[in-house]
């Protein structure tokens, strides 16, 4: 399994260029940072932590850009991936967005790959007028909608939220396909839209039951045709014991996602010497 590394980027601590360098000296596979654009004073929506309003920490309200992020980190290295754990498309115009990770994935030598979640702030959702009820329909339109103007020389697309005519956009991703690998808890409805829409599934940090999960997406991803298998990658949330890596290698899984504290440079860079040595890597 590959291993990267999540940092819940901040305007504070080490920087994401920092890390994306320092892990990709240390052999780390790939960096990802988080999103959220905003986040409403006044609000109803229950984070999947702490199971009601209040929010486990100011680091949601202190988020930096990832897509700005993520090209600070592509500018220093040249080998590690940069990915999102995770970005909130729905909350971007597509067309828009669709420019920036085309013009990152050509600017790093296509290294990009999509971590996306639905939404679990409904709140922020509204703020973008975004239907809380209908994010998995946004989503996959801005998807669609974004690998035409990936793939396509003149470009275009009509749903119920995303709708332009034949259009020119250059320039086109390095990557023939940009990886879309979606974070969200698991579930039938989840598995059903990552294996008709996506290319993977990223745990979340409450999920507990990884095995389970991963057989019922395989389920999912043969009953929608879809060839190959899907790419599986776990965020650790808590310490792991060895079977359940080797177990979850034998499953399938991809890439192991290990946190990094938005601290000062130098604990940081100490913790990840710790971690490299105790994985076994190496620059």
């Amino acid at each position: 399994m590959r291993n990267g590394l999540v940092l819940f980027t901040s305007d504070r601590g080490i920087t994401p260029a920092a890390l994306a360098k320092a892990g990709e000296d240390r052999g780390f596979d790939t960096i990802y940072v988080p999103e959220h654009t905003h986040i409403p004073v006044k609000r109803t929506a229950a984070h999947p932590g702490t199971g009601d309003e209040t929010l486990p920490d100011d680091r949601y309200l202190r988020t930096l850009d990832p897509w700005i992020s993520l090209a600070t980190a592509a500018a220093v290295t040249t080998r590690i991936r940069l990915s999102t754990a995770v970005a909130l498309p729905v909350e971007s115009d597509p067309i828009t967005l669709a420019k920036q990770i085309a013009t990152l994935d050509h600017l790093s030598g296509g290294r990009v790959t999509i971590g996306a979640g639905f939404g679990w702030n409904t709140d922020e959702l509204e703020d973008h007028h975004v239907p809380p009820g209908k994010r998995r329909t946004v989503l996959r339109e801005y998807v669609e909608a974004m690998r035409a103007l990936w793939t396509q020389e003149e470009a275009s697309y009509a749903g119920e939220f995303v709708s332009f005519g034949p259009s020119w956009a250059y320039p086109k991703p390095v990557q023939a396909h940009v990886p879309l690998i979606i974070g969200a808890g698991g579930g039938p409805k989840t598995f059903r839209w990552i294996a008709e829409n996506a290319d993977g599934w990223m745990t979340t940090p409450t999920q507990r039951d990884v095995l389970g999960n991963i057989e019922s997406l395989k389920k999912a991803w043969a009953e929608a045709g879809r060839d190959g298998a899907p790419d599986i990658r776990v965020l650790i949330a808590f310490k792991p014991d060895p079977a359940d890596l080797a177990a979850w290698a034998e499953a399938g899984c991809t890439e192991l996602i290990w946190g990094v504290p938005d601290k000062a440079e130098d604990e940081v860079l100490a913790s990840l010497d710790r971690m490299a040595g105790r994985l076994g890597l190496g620059g």
